[in-house]
C-alpha cells in the first residue's frame, strides 16, 4: 500500500511477526509511512539511521525490553515519541512506562479502535470519533499560551522544581497526581500542564468531585440519553465527552465515593464511556490530571480510596508548597497578582505595595495560601483609593499603626475552646442543642477573623473546606458577605 512523501514515519518494533504484521497493516491503512524490526538492536539499527514520529514497541522483547529504547532515546535526546504495548494484568510495566517517558501505551490484546486513536492523538492527529476544539480557543504556541504557567509565580527551588516538572510531564499522555493544600493553586499547575501540552488547543475541563451530589455524579461524569431517568429531556454529554481530544481536571479526587472511583477506574482503563440509557461506549482521547489535598495514601489504607485507581491516578506526582513554606516569592507573587486584577478592573497604572505593608503579609502564615492573599488584594485594591496599598488597607488582624515590627498577635490563632462550667453550674436541658450553639459561636468567630474565607476559617480549625461547609449548612451559619472559599 502505497504512502504519501510527507506521510508521518513510524516504528513498529515487536518479536511476534503476526502481531508486527496487524499493526503494520492497520497503520498503513490510516495513511502512514510503517517500518517494523524484532528486536532492540534491529530497533536501534534503525533508529541510527533515520527519524521517526512516533516508535511503537511491546514491553518484552528477546534481547531486552521496549524501556531500554526509551532509555536510549533519552539518552541520546532523541526527539521520537514512544508507545509501549504491555502485556495484559501489568500495571506496573505501564507506569514504569511513563515513567521512562513514554507517552502513553496500550495493554494486551490491544484493542484496534484504541490502537489508532492512540497513534493519532500521539502524532497530533485528530480521530473520527473527536470533536472539533471549541471556537476561538487559542492555539498552541501563541503569546498567552503560558499564561498559567507565567501565573506559577517565585523563584523558589520548590517553585522551580514545579514549572520543570509540568513542563517535562506535558509531553506525555501520563496521569499526573497535584498535591496540596486548599489555595496552593492546584488548578493553576493542571492548567499549565494542558496549556504547554500537545492538546493545548482543545478543551480544559475542571471538575470540583467534592461538589457534585453523590446520586449525579455518573450522569455528570459520563452523560445520559433522553428519557434514561425522570428529567431527562434530550441527550447530554458528560465532562468525559466535553474534554474529549483534551484534559480533565479532577479536583479534590479524594472526595470521591467509592462506587464511583470503581466506574471511573474502568473508564481510564478501557478510554471509553457509557452514557446512562446507552447500550454503546464511545471511545474517549482524555488525559487525566487531579489534584486533593489529602494524603491519599492514607486513604487507602484506610478504605476510603482504591488502592487500584489511586495506581492508576499516581503516575507521576506533582507537590505544590503552602505559601507559609515559600514566602520569599511573596513579592512576586503579590507584584503578578496587583498586575492581574489591577487589569480585570480597569486600573494602570496597578497599585504597588507600601513597605509596611510588605513587611505586615512577610510576617503572616497565610492559611488559605495563596487564594486569600488574592482575596486580601482584590480588597485592598478596592479599598486603598490611590496608587499605594497600605498596612491598613490589608484588613489582618492588629495591623494597625505597624509600621516594620510584627507583633505576635499577628499570628492566626484557633478559636478557643469553649470554658467548662463551674462546679454546681445548672445542666443544660438539652445538651445537643447546647454544643451546637457553642459550635456555631466558634463557627462564626472563626469566620469573622478570617474575613469570611471558609477555607481558611476551617483551616483554622482543623477542617476541610467540605467539613467546614456541612457543618455551616447543618447550623444555618450565614456565608457573610463575600461567601469566598
Amino acid at each position: 500500500m502505497s504512502t504519501s512523501a510527507n506521510a508521518p514515519r513510524l516504528l513498529v518494533v515487536d518479536d511476534e511477526p503476526d502481531l508486527r504484521t496487524l499493526y503494520e497493516l492497520t497503520l498503513m491503512r490510516e495513511g502512514y509511512d510503517v517500518e517494523s524490526a524484532g528486536t532492540v538492536s534491529e530497533a536501534w539499527a534503525l533508529l541510527e539511521n533515520q527519524r521517526y514520529e512516533l516508535l511503537i514497541t511491546d514491553m518484552r522483547l528477546p534481547d531486552g525490553t521496549g524501556l531500554d529504547l526509551l532509555a536510549r532515546l533519552e539518552a541520546a535526546g532523541r526527539p521520537e515519541k514512544a508507545m509501549v504495548i504491555t502485556a495484559y494484568g501489568s500495571p506496573e510495566n505501564a507506569v514504569e512506562a511513563l515513567k521512562s517517558g513514554a507517552y502513553d501505551y496500550l495493554t494486551k490484546p490491544v484493542d484496534l479502535r484504541q490502537f489508532r486513536a492512540v497513534v493519532a492523538s500521539a502524532l497530533g492527529r485528530q480521530p473520527a470519533a473527536q470533536v472539533d476544539p471549541a471556537p476561538n480557543r487559542r492555539a498552541r504556541g501563541g503569546p498567552a499560551a503560558l499564561g498559567s504557567i507565567d501565573r506559577l509565580a517565585g523563584d523558589s527551588s520548590a517553585m522551580r522544581d514545579v514549572r520543570a516538572l509540568v513542563r517535562k510531564v506535558a509531553r506525555s499522555m501520563a496521569p499526573v497526581l497535584v498535591h496540596g493544600e486548599s489555595g496552593t493553586g492546584k488548578e493553576l499547575v493542571a492548567r499549565a500542564i494542558h496549556e504547554v501540552s500537545p492538546r493545548g488547543a482543545m478543551p480544559f475541563v475542571a471538575v470540583n468531585c467534592g461538589a457534585i451530589p453523590e446520586q449525579l455524579l455518573e450522569a455528570e461524569f459520563f452523560g445520559y440519553r433522553k428519557g434514561a431517568f425522570t428529567g431527562a429531556q434530550e441527550d447530554r454529554g458528560g465532562f468525559f465527552q466535553a474534554a474529549q481530544g483534551g484534559t480533565l481536571f479532577l479536583d479534590e479526587i479524594g472526595d470521591l465515593p467509592l462506587a464511583m472511583q470503581s466506574k471511573l477506574l474502568r473508564t481510564i482503563q478501557e478510554r471509553a464511556v457509557r452514557a446512562i440509557g446507552s447500550v454503546a461506549e464511545l471511545p474517549v482521547d482524555v488525559r487525566i490530571v487531579s489534584a486533593t489535598h489529602k494524603d491519599l495514601g492514607l486513604e487507602v489504607r484506610e478504605g476510603r480510596f482504591r488502592q487500584d485507581l489511586f495506581y492508576r491516578l499516581n503516575v507521576i506526582r506533582i507537590g505544590v508548597p503552602p505559601l507559609r513554606e515559600r514566602i520569599d516569592d511573596l513579592p512576586a507573587i503579590c507584584g503578578a497578582v496587583l498586575e492581574r486584577i489591577a487589569h480585570d478592573a480597569g486600573v494602570s497604572p496597578p497599585p504597588v505595595l507600601t513597605p509596611a505593608a510588605m513587611q505586615l503579609l512577610l510576617h503572616y502564615r497565610f492559611p488559605g495560601n495563596v487564594r486569600e492573599l488574592e482575596n486580601m488584594l482584590h480588597r485592598a485594591l478596592a479599598l486603598s483609593g490611590n496608587d499605594q496599598i497600605g498596612p491598613s488597607d490589608l484588613g489582618l488582624p492588629g495591623d494597625e499603626g505597624i509600621e516594620t515590627t510584627i507583633p505576635m498577635a499577628l499570628m492566626p490563632a484557633p478559636a478557643p475552646a469553649p470554658a467548662a462550667p463551674p462546679p454546681g453550674a445548672a445542666l443544660p436541658d438539652d445538651i445537643q442543642a447546647h454544643l451546637d450553639a457553642v459550635e456555631r459561636d466558634i463557627l462564626l468567630r472563626a469566620l469573622e477573623r478570617h474575613r469570611y474565607n471558609r477555607t481558611a476559617a476551617g483551616a483554622s480549625l482543623g477542617l476541610s473546606l467540605r467539613q467546614m461547609r456541612y457543618r455551616m449548612a447543618r447550623l444555618g451559619v450565614d456565608a457573610g458577605v463575600s461567601g469566598a472559599d
